[in-house]
């Protein structure tokens, strides 16, 4: 068999509770089984969205297993906000398959096309018209008594955060080996550049545009006279112990979506992922004009060089 004989494969998935993404998954299925390409699924989603048995050619492909969903597969649609975006990072990202975004949320910086771009998202699928970008990632491993614990990745951030309401976490930071100070806070985010808009962002950190390469690091609400936010070498290993003195334990997060529980003496080491997040994009648009759409900034008076090179052009021309 040559390769052209291999058909297409393209996962989808949605968030099958909201009837829109049920609706917009259809769509996609529709469109893409009717231009030869073979969609997969998983099971319960399929499911979820009352496939009529035998109404595709070529058939609907169902999968149970969502670690290994991707396999074969040239990209994943996902249908969904940001958190949906994230949770198919988790399926694919042992197969590194490419991830395009169709918003139906709120913000939606993951995301590369809207809901109501959906036909033009379809044909750009359809002809292939569409590029990859690679994005920083975390690699996360937490410590209890020398002893690994816990092993995970995270594409936005990963947090050290206290578990109880009323108690302050004790924590030192290290940054290459090397201790960097102490505080009493509500915890620690790591971030990517990918995440220096969500949780990095909310706790008064920078916007690193994508094509930086660096980590984050945003104390939060710490009891100290130096608990800056601070940009470090992507190269850079970030350990955060939770120290023994510590009255309640603490809480690892990593996107939002895994958690493990941090006892006193507990270390969190962060660190550039083995394996970067590939995002699918169709689009050329600059970061800038992502921010100020999606953030909805102001930029009214601005005119540009090019606007102000007319404007100097007409001036000498009237004198």
């Amino acid at each position: 068999m040559t390769s052209a004989d291999i058909p297409r494969r393209v996962l989808v998935l949605a968030h099958t509770g909201r009837a829109e993404a049920r609706d917009v998954a259809r769509a996609f299925v529709k469109e893409l089984t009717g231009h030869g390409i073979v969609v997969r699924l998983l099971r319960h989603e399929a499911d979820d969205l009352d496939l009529a048995p035998g109404e595709y050619d070529p058939e609907v492909e169902l999968t149970d297993s969502e670690s290994d969903a991707s396999h074969g597969c040239e990209l994943t649609v996902v249908i969904g906000g940001d958190g949906s975006i994230l949770r198919a990072a988790e399926v694919t990202h042992q197969r590194s398959t490419p991830v395009l975004g169709v918003n139906l949320g709120h913000v939606g910086f993951l995301a590369e096309a809207e809901h109501e771009d959906v036909a033009a998202t379809i044909e750009a699928i359809v002809e292939q018209r569409y590029r990859t970008e690679d994005r920083l990632t975390l690699d996360v491993k937490a410590y209890v008594g020398g002893e690994l614990v816990y092993s995970t990745f995270a594409v936005n951030e990963a947090s050290v955060e206290k578990a109880a309401r009323e108690r302050m976490l004790e924590v030192v930071v290290e940054i290459d080996d090397r201790p960097l100070s102490r505080w009493g806070c509500d915890g620690v985010v790591c971030a990517t550049p990918t995440g220096s808009t969500a949780y990095n962002f909310s706790a008064g950190g920078p916007i690193v545009w994508p094509q930086v390469e660096a980590l984050c690091i945003v104390p939060l609400s710490a009891h100290a006279l130096f608990a800056r936010p601070m940009v470090v070498a992507p190269s850079s290993v970030i350990a955060i112990e939770v120290l023994e003195g510590n009255q309640g334990s603490g809480v690892l997060w990593c996107d939002g979506r895994r958690s493990v529980d941090l006892p006193p003496g507990a270390r969190i080491e962060v660190s550039r992922g083995q394996r970067p997040v590939r995002l699918v994009r169709l689009h050329s648009a600059p970061f800038t004009d992502r921010l100020v759409a999606k953030f909805g900034l102001s930029v009214e008076g601005w005119r540009g060089a090019a606007e102000q090179r007319r404007e100097a052009r007409a001036r000498g021309e009237d004198a």
